[in-house]
C-alpha cells in the first residue's frame, strides 16, 4: 500500500499514513487534535483545515461554502490522503484537550456547598458522615515469630496468621509471585515484612509482601471519568487525606464530543483501542504528574477507584459499548468486579487493584451513584433531587425511602457543540453575560481573562435569558426584528452579536443564532422534561423537594435565577439549589477511603429504579410542553410570571 506523509502546521508534527485515509485520521496518528464534534461523520463542520501543499480527495460537504472551497479549506474527516500534504490547522478547528489549571480545577470540586465529613482515620463514625474509616488498601507491618523445630505451619500459614492477629482481618488469596519468594523474602528480612492488604469484593488479597517497615507509604487514587472531563486525585491512605487534584479535558473527545459518537467510533477497526489508550493516557498523565508532586513512589499506589457513566467505563475496560445503544439498551456490565489494574494498564503499582464504581443502566452510570454517596441523597428524609447537567442529563429523584432516576438525552449544546460559536468551558469561554433590557448593552466575562473564542455552556443561559428580558427574542426562541446594530440577518436565520471580530481571538464575529437557540431550547427542554417526568411518574410535587443538589463542574458558573429564567430548572426557592461540584469525585474518594461506602455504593445502584424516558408514553407530552421559554404552563414559574 502507498503510503504519505502528512505534515499538520502549527505542531509542524509529520506522520506517515496510507494512500485514501483521512486527514483527520492522520491527525489522530500524529497526535495532533482537531475538533470533531460528530466523530468524523462529516455532519458537525468544525474539522476545518487549510491544504497548503499536496493533493486530497475531498467528498462533496454541504457544510463548505464556495469561498471556503476556494480557500483550499476541507473538512478533515471528508479529505483523502493522495500525496504528501502540508495542512494548516485554524485555531476554531484546533480541540485544546490541555490540563485544566489548578484554580479550574478547585471551582469545580465544589462551589457553595460543604461537604460533610467521609471518614476519619480512627476507627469510628464522624459526627456528620456515615463511613468508618475502613480503606481499601492498606499496609500491615508484621514481627513474625520463628519457626520451631516441631511447628508444622507454612511460611504462607504463619504469614496469615499473624495478619489475622494483626487487625482481625482474613486473608484469601495470594498470587504465585508471592508464595515463590516468600521463604527467602521472610527469611532474609528476619521474620520482619510488610504486607499491602488490598479489599475485593467479600475478601482480602495478600497484594505484595516487602522487607521491613514501609507501612507509612500507603496512597491510594481515585478519578471522575467524564465524557468532557477527566479529574483524578492522589490520597494518602494512613490519613485519609487528599493530597492533591488535577483535571484533563478527555482525550477521547477527538473521537467524538458524546457518548453515541465515540460508541460508533469504537465499532472502527483499532476503534475500541484508540478510545481506551486515549482516556488511560489522561489517567495515567494524572497520575505522574500527582505523585511526582508529592514525592510519591508509584509502587506505593496501591488501589486505584474510578467512576464514570456507563460507556466510559466500558471504554477504560475494553468492553465492546454497542449494546448500550441498541434496543433494549442493555450494557454488558454494571457492577464490575475488582481487577487487577495493569490489566487496564493503569501506572500505579503492579499489584494494585482498580475498583469501578457500579451503575445503573446505559445511561445511568456509576458516576450517577457515586453523586448520591456524596450527597447524602440516599439517607435524607425530604424528597431530593440530584442533577447532574451534561450530554445525558442524569438525575435522580427520591430520599432514603426510595430512589429513582432517569437520563434526559440534552446533548451536547451545553457542552459547546452543536452551536455555532459554542466551545467547552476552558480558556476564552464567554461564561457570563448581562444584557441591558433598556439600553441593550452587553457585557460579559472570559475564561482565563483572554479575549473570547467562543460561548460555553452558563454564558449561553445567560445570554438567552438576557435577550428575553429585553424583548430580543420572544418565548419560542426567535430572534425579534429589531433596529439594533447587534440583531442581524445571517446564513442561518437572525443572529444576534455577543462579540465583534476585531474583539474576539480568531477575528470572527461571535454570534448567537436562531438555529442555535432551538438547539439549546430542545437541550433545556429534555433536562426539565426530565426532572418533571421523574415526579410525575412516582406521583409527587416537585415544588415539595427540599434540596436540589446540582452536580458537575456546570454548576460552577451557573446563574441559577437565568437556568430558571429560561426553564432549564424548576422554579423552586433559590435556598433549596445546593451546587456540590464534582460529586462523582467525590464519592469515589469516601469509597477509596471506605469499604463501608463501597458497601452501600453497591445497595444503591440495586436500590435505584431506572426509568426509561423513550418508553414513557406521558414524556413526550412533557418535553414539548417545555419548548418554550420558560414553559407553556407559567403557573409552574411564578416568579417568571410575576
Amino acid at each position: 500500500m502507498e503510503k504519505f506523509k502528512v505534515t499538520f502546521y502549527p505542531d509542524n508534527k509529520t506522520v506517515e499514513v496510507e494512500k485514501d485515509k483521512t486527514v483527520l485520521s492522520a491527525a489522530i496518528s500524529a497526535g495532533v487534535y482537531i475538533n470533531s464534534s460528530c466523530g468524523g461523520d462529516g455532519v458537525c463542520g468544525r474539522c476545518k483545515v487549510i491544504l497548503k501543499k499536496g493533493e486530497v480527495f475531498s467528498q462533496s460537504s454541504g457544510r463548505l461554502t464556495q469561498e471556503e472551497r476556494k480557500r483550499g479549506i476541507h473538512l478533515a474527516c471528508a479529505a483523502q490522503v493522495q500525496s504528501d500534504l502540508e495542512i494548516e490547522i485554524p485555531a476554531d478547528s484546533r480541540l485544546s484537550l490541555e490540563g485544566l489549571t489548578q484554580e479550574e480545577v478547585n471551582a469545580r470540586m465544589k462551589k457553595d456547598y460543604t461537604e460533610p465529613e467521609e471518614v476519619e482515620p480512627a476507627g469510628k463514625s464522624p459526627s456528620e458522615g456515615e463511613f468508618v474509616f475502613a480503606p481499601l488498601s492498606r499496609k500491615v507491618y508484621l514481627e513474625l515469630p520463628a519457626p520451631a523445630a516441631d511447628e508444622k505451619l507454612s511460611d504462607l500459614e504463619r504469614l496469615e496468621r499473624q495478619i489475622s492477629l494483626a487487625g482481625n482481618i482474613s486473608v484469601r488469596h495470594t498470587c504465585l509471585s508471592n508464595i515463590k519468594s516468600l521463604g527467602e523474602l521472610l527469611r532474609s528480612s528476619d521474620w520482619k515484612v510488610t504486607a499491602s492488604l488490598g479489599k475485593r469484593e467479600d475478601f482480602t488479597e495478600i497484594l505484595l509482601i516487602e522487607p521491613g517497615d514501609t507501612s507509612c507509604k500507603n496512597f491510594g487514587v481515585a478519578f471522575d471519568i467524564g465524557t468532557t472531563t477527566v479529574s483524578g486525585q492522589l490520597i494518602d491512605l494512613n490519613t485519609g487525606k487528599a493530597l492533591g487534584t488535577k483535571a484533563t479535558y478527555n482525550k477521547q473527545a477527538q473521537f467524538g464530543s458524546d457518548v453515541i459518537t465515540r460508541i460508533m467510533y469504537a465499532k472502527n477497526e483499532q476503534g475500541l483501542e484508540d478510545l481506551h489508550r486515549a482516556v488511560v493516557a489522561d489517567m495515567n498523565q494524572m497520575i505522574i504528574g500527582l505523585a511526582g508532586e508529592h514525592n510519591v513512589d508509584l509502587n506505593d499506589v496501591t488501589y486505584a477507584v474510578c467512576a464514570g457513566n456507563t460507556t466510559m467505563i466500558h471504554l477504560l475496560l475494553r468492553v465492546d459499548p454497542t449494546y448500550i445503544r441498541r434496543e433494549p439498551y442493555v450494557p454488558t456490565l454494571n457492577f464490575v468486579p475488582v481487577l487487577r489494574a495493569s490489566e487496564v494498564e493503569l501506572r500505579i503499582s503492579p499489584r494494585g487493584l482498580l475498583y469501578c464504581v457500579p451503575g445503573v443502566a446505559s445511561y445511568v452510570g456509576g458516576d450517577v451513584t457515586s453523586g448520591v454517596i456524596s450527597s447524602g441523597l440516599y439517607k435524607q428524609e425530604q424528597l431530593c433531587v440530584l442533577i447532574d447537567i451534561g450530554t445525558n442529563g442524569e438525575i435522580v429523584l427520591g430520599n432514603r425511602d426510595f430512589l429513582i432516576s432517569c437520563a434526559a438525552s440534552a446533548g451536547p449544546a451545553f457542552e459547546g457543540s452543536g452551536v455555532s460559536c459554542g466551545m467547552r468551558s476552558s480558556k476564552g469561554a464567554i461564561q457570563k453575560v448581562k444584557i441591558s433590557s433598556g439600553s441593550l448593552e452587553l457585557s460579559y466575562s472570559v475564561i482565563g481573562g483572554v479575549k473570547p473564542l467562543g460561548i460555553c455552556g452558563s454564558g449561553y443561559i445567560d445570554i438567552i435569558a438576557g435577550m428575553l428580558g429585553a424583548g430580543i427574542v420572544d418565548k419560542d426562541g426567535k430572534i425579534k426584528e429589531a433596529k439594533n446594530k447587534k440583531v442581524r440577518q445571517g446564513a442561518e436565520g437572525r443572529e444576534f452579536v455577543i462579540a465583534e471580530r476585531k474583539d474576539s481571538a480568531n477575528g470572527k464575529d461571535i454570534v448567537i443564532t436562531d438555529v442555535d437557540i432551538e438547539n439549546l431550547k430542545r437541550a433545556k427542554a429534555a433536562i426539565y422534561s426530565g426532572v418533571s417526568m421523574l415526579a410525575r411518574h412516582v406521583g409527587l410535587d416537585l415544588a415539595k423537594a427540599e434540596k436540589f443538589f446540582v452536580a458537575g463542574g456546570f454548576g460552577t458558573y451557573l446563574d441559577m435565577d437565568n437556568a430558571i429564567r429560561i426553564g432549564l430548572l424548576p422554579d423552586l426557592p433559590r435556598d433549596r439549589f445546593v451546587f456540590i461540584g464534582n460529586s462523582s469525585l467525590s464519592g469515589a474518594r469516601q469509597m477509596l477511603l471506605s469499604s463501608g461506602a463501597v458497601d452501600t455504593a453497591r445497595e444503591i445502584a440495586k436500590k435505584i429504579t431506572y426509568l426509561d424516558l423513550s418508553a414513557e408514553p406521558r414524556y413526550m407530552d412533557e418535553y414539548m410542553a417545555a419548548l418554550f421559554f420558560p414553559h407553556t404552563d407559567l403557573l409552574r414559574f411564578p416568579s417568571i410570571k410575576h
